[in-house]
C-alpha cells in the first residue's frame, strides 16, 4: 500500500504535545531514577495518570484518517527522547492490555481495560508474563502450566516467570493485571499454549524481586511465581480447544495466535523507543559540536567530509531509516493490514541504529561522554534493550527471512547447504 511519510496536522500537534512533557517533566528526573533503581518515580507517575495518559484534549488518536498508530509511535519516540525508563514505568496496560486487545472477547476488554480509562482512581499497572529461566526466545519450551479444575470451573497455574516489565505494578496494585502464557498441554508444543488474565494480588502469585540491570533502570522488570494460582474459567483469552496435530494453531485459534499478535503491534512501539533514545543521543552531540563551532557540511561530497562529519550523517541516516520503517508498520496497523514483516523489520533495524548512535555519541564526546557527568552513557546502557526484548536481533532477523524466502521455522534451523 503506498504510505506518506508527511505526519498530520494531529500527529505534529502530538508531537509536540509529548515533546513537552518529556523534557518539562522526564528530564529532570531521569539521572535521579537511573540512580534510584527500584525506587517508585512518584512524580512522574502521578502526573501521567492524572494528566499525561489523556493525550492531547479534544484529539482522536486512534484512527486511520489521523495517522492513528503513527501517533503511538510519535508518542513513544517523544516520551523516550525524554527517558526510556520513566516511559516503561507509566500506569498503562502496556503489553498485558495489547494482548487482551489482540486475543480478548469485548467482554474481556472492557472487564479488565475498563480501569485504565476511568476518571480518577489510584495509577495502575498491566503486564506480560512470557520469559522463563528456561524458556526466552522459544515460545514452545514454555513449562508454565495451566490445569482446569472442572469442579470448581477455575484455571489453575504454575510455574516462574522472569523479567516481565512492569510486572511488580501489574501483580501487586489492585486494578492491574497480568497476562500469563501457559501449556494447557505440552505435548502439543505450539497449540498447547495459551494466555490467562491474573488480576493483581491473586492469591498464588507472588513477587519473587525485581531486576538490577544495566539500563533502563526506572522500569519495574519482575520475577513472578504461580503456585496453584487460581483464575476464573473466564479468564483465559482466546479457545480452550488444542489442536495436537497442527505444527501451529490454526487461524481460529485465537489465544496463541491472538497473543502472538500482540508482537506486531508492540515491535513497532519498541523501534520508535529505540529512535527516541537514539535521537536524543544525537541531538546532543550536535548541539555540542555546534557550541564547539564544529559545522556539518551536509552537502559536500564525502570524500571531502572529515571522519566526524561521517559519522554524524551516518548517525542521522541510520535514524532515519529506522524512523521510516517504524512508521510504515505502524500505517499498516491502522490501516488494519498486515505488518508482521515490516514489525520485525523495523524493530531489527532501529536495536542496530539506536546501539550504533549512542555507541558513536559517547565516542564522539570523549571523557566526557563516558563520564556520568553526560546523560550520554545512559542513554547508551538504556539503548541495548531495544535490541533484545519483544525479541532479539537474531528472532526478528528470523521472521524476515521466513516472511521474504518463505522458509518454515524448522527448515531455517537446518545446515546452510540443505537451504540450497
Amino acid at each position: 500500500m503506498p504510505i506518506s511519510f508527511e505526519p498530520t496536522e494531529e500527529t505534529k500537534q502530538a508531537k509536540a504535545h509529548y515533546g513537552r512533557i518529556a523534557l518539562e517533566k522526564m528530564r529532570p528526573v531521569s539521572r535521579k531514577y537511573d540512580e534510584e533503581e527500584h525506587t517508585l518515580p512518584v512524580e512522574w507517575v502521578d502526573f501521567w495518570w492524572a494528566e499525561g495518559r489523556h493525550g492531547i484534549p479534544g484529539k482522536v488518536i486512534s484512527d486511520a484518517e489521523n495517522d492513528g498508530f503513527v501517533q503511538v509511535c510519535v508518542q513513544a519516540e517523544e516520551l523516550c527522547f525524554g527517558d526510556a525508563g520513566l516511559y516503561l514505568r507509566m500506569p498503562t496496560p502496556a503489553l498485558g492490555g495489547s494482548a487482551v486487545n489482540a486475543a480478548g472477547t469485548p467482554e474481556q476488554r472492557e472487564r479488565f481495560l475498563a480501569p485504565f480509562r476511568a476518571p480518577g482512581g489510584h495509577p495502575i499497572w498491566g503486564a506480560m508474563a512470557i520469559t522463563e529461566p528456561g524458556a526466552g526466545s522459544d515460545s514452545a519450551a514454555i513449562q508454565a502450566t495451566a490445569d482446569f479444575d472442572e469442579a470448581t470451573q477455575e484455571w489453575i497455574l504454575n510455574g516462574t516467570k522472569i523479567f516481565c516489565t512492569a510486572g511488580e505494578g501489574a501483580a501487586t496494585v489492585d486494578g492491574g493485571f497480568v497476562v500469563v502464557w501457559a501449556t494447557v498441554d505440552r505435548s502439543a508444543g505450539r497449540g498447547g499454549i495459551k494466555s490467562f488474565v491474573v488480576p493483581a494480588n491473586t492469591p498464588g502469585m507472588t513477587l519473587v524481586g525485581t531486576e538490577h540491570k544495566l539500563g533502563i533502570r526506572a522500569s519495574d522488570t519482575a520475577t513472578l511465581q504461580f503456585d496453584d494460582c487460581r483464575i476464573p474459567a473466564e479468564n483465559l483469552l482466546g479457545s480452550r480447544k488444542v489442536k495436537k496435530t497442527e505444527a501451529k494453531p490454526s487461524s481460529g485459534d485465537k489465544g496463541f495466535k491472538g497473543a502472538m499478535a500482540t508482537f506486531d503491534a508492540s515491535r513497532p512501539i519498541v523501534a520508535a523507543m529505540a529512535v527516541g533514545v537514539g535521537r536524543a543521543a544525537l541531538d546532543y552531540v550536535k548541539e555540542e559540536l555546534a557550541r564547539r563551532g564544529v559545522e556539518i557540511r551536509y552537502g559536500a561530497s564525502r570524500h571531502i567530509l572529515t571522519s566526524l562529519e561521517r559519522d554524524v550523517i551516518e548517525m542521522e541516516q541510520e535514524l532515519q531509516a529506522a524512523r521510516l520503517l517504524t512508521w510504515r508498520s505502524a500505517k499498516l496497523i491502522s490501516a488494519r493490514k498486515p505488518n508482521n514483516l515490516e514489525a520485525s523489520m523495523a524493530k531489527a533495524k532501529a536495536g542496530l541504529a539506536v546501539t550504533l548512535i549512542t555507541q558513536k555519541a559517547v565516542e564522539l564526546l570523549g571523557p566526557e561522554g563516558y563520564s556520568r557527568k553526560l546523560l550520554v552513557e545512559k542513554w547508551m546502557r538504556d539503548a541495548k534493550i531495544n535490541d533484545i526484548y519483544e525479541g532479539t536481533q537474531q528472532i526478528n532477523q528470523m521472521i524476515i527471512a521466513r516472511q521474504i524466502f518463505g522458509y518454515s521455522s524448522s527448515m531455517l534451523r537446518k545446515e546452510g547447504s540443505e537451504l540450497k
